[in-house]
């Protein structure tokens, strides 16, 4: 069938072969449930351990050292710290000393001379010992120096409140926002690699085997390019919902279901620029494999979009203020970057519909120049190509 009467939408065809591939390779499966199963277990782990009630042993000696440790459990309770102090009473001060060096408790509490209490750990600080229990003993001293002077701890105190509004309860913790933009930049590397690397080599494959020649006689070039460049990325689409759909239930899972709103909006946006930057990758892709008259030679042609990817992840994992912004305009980097600033709150509503807008425009060039070249290089089979090649083969 000559390819000048074949049907406009037969790229339909080709998208759906593409798709059923994938469906039907067993690694990709596998590899898709792992990530799932791995994201799901590396939140489960951090909630466990950021929920987890650290206990610390504390080798005392002294009148009053036992109120001194029961104060310091009330005050990290109040400020919602996990973790318990336990007092093991010692007969003096050299006994705490060797529990100390001994590792069986980790701090140890004794009076000091002229007053006041000395706190001895081994070779490192423990910080919730020092807060917490220097802060206790802090507290004690005042309430006693309240009484001598005949006032109330109270009275003292009064007019010394201080609390804590936050203006804008929409963005996230400044840390999980962080891990959230790092997050954003591997899964894109992860797909792009993963499918990208997938269309080169399913281009050079039917290329080497001459598969391709009779696909051309059937189906107009570009309709193949369209549908390898779909399917691929309708896959792409499919399986990043499912690693976001499993991170954010496993956020919900973990006790920061108040945040999980804020991530979502920005995770939908990622998909969104990431489905439509994906397409001019994809396209650029099919060029790579194009290009290579065998698989070996994919290693070459395919070094300019590896570079490109590799950009965007260190970009969407260095790049912080004014940088950031501005990359977050920059067509492809923006697919990292701007839903980074939106998990961070640091853009406004309409920067990303702008972002998104040139993201698009750059996407439609790219497409057009890349069809040209697919469409040129496709059929050369003398040897490997280069871009410019390709560009300058006439039709």
């Amino acid at each position: 069938m000559s390819t000048d009467f074949a049907p406009r939408g037969v790229w339909r065809i080709v998208a759906a072969r593409e798709i059923a591939v994938k469906l039907r390779d067993r690694n990709f499966l596998v590899s898709t449930v792992i990530t799932i199963v791995a994201i799901v277990a590396s939140l489960a782990i951090t909630g466990f351990v950021s929920n987890r009630t650290e206990e610390i042993d504390v080798a005392v000696v002294g009148v009053g050292a036992d109120r001194i440790v029961a104060t310091a459990n009330d005050l990290a309770a109040s400020a919602d710290r996990k973790v318990v102090f336990t007092a093991r009473p010692q007969p003096d001060v050299t006994a705490v000393e060797q529990r100390v060096r001994d590792d069986e408790t980790e701090v140890g509490l004794m009076p000091a001379e002229p007053g006041g209490w000395r706190l001895v750990g081994d070779s490192a600080q423990n910080d919730d010992a020092a807060t917490y229990l220097g802060a206790a003993v802090q507290q004690i001293a005042v309430q006693r120096n309240a009484a001598a002077a005949g006032v109330s701890l109270e009275q003292l105190g009064r007019g010394g409140a201080v609390t804590y509004d936050l203006l804008d309860r929409s963005t996230i913790e400044p840390g999980l926002a962080r891990i959230v933009s790092i997050v954003f930049a591997l899964l894109f590397y992860t797909a792009s690699v993963l499918f990208g690397m997938g269309i080169a080599q399913s281009v050079v494959e039917e290329k080497q085997n001459r598969i391709v020649e009779i696909l051309a006689s059937a189906i107009p070039l570009r309709q193949l390019l369209i549908g390898k460049v779909l399917g691929n990325t309708a896959m792409a689409f499919a399986q990043l919902a499912l690693f976001v759909g499993a991170g954010l239930i496993g956020l919900a899972a973990t006790g920061r279901g108040d945040q999980v709103a804020t991530i979502a909006g920005a995770a939908g946006w990622f998909v969104v620029f990431f489905v439509v930057g994906f397409l001019a990758l994809a396209s650029l892709w099919a060029v790579a494999g194009a290009l290579a008259t065998r698989s070996e030679d994919l290693q070459s042609t395919s070094m300019p979009m590896s570079m490109v990817i590799m950009i965007v992840l260190f970009a969407g994992i260095l790049l912080t203020d004014t940088w950031r912004v501005i990359a977050s305009y920059v067509p492809i980097v923006s697919i990292v970057a701007m839903p980074a600033r939106l998990a961070e709150g640091a853009a406004a509503w309409w920067e990303p519909v702008v972002a998104l807008v040139l993201m698009a425009a750059g996407t439609y060039g790219t497409v057009l120049i890349a069809e040209k070249m697919y469409r040129r290089s496709l059929m050369q089979t003398q040897g490997r190509l280069t871009m410019r090649q390709a560009l300058a083969v006439e039709d």
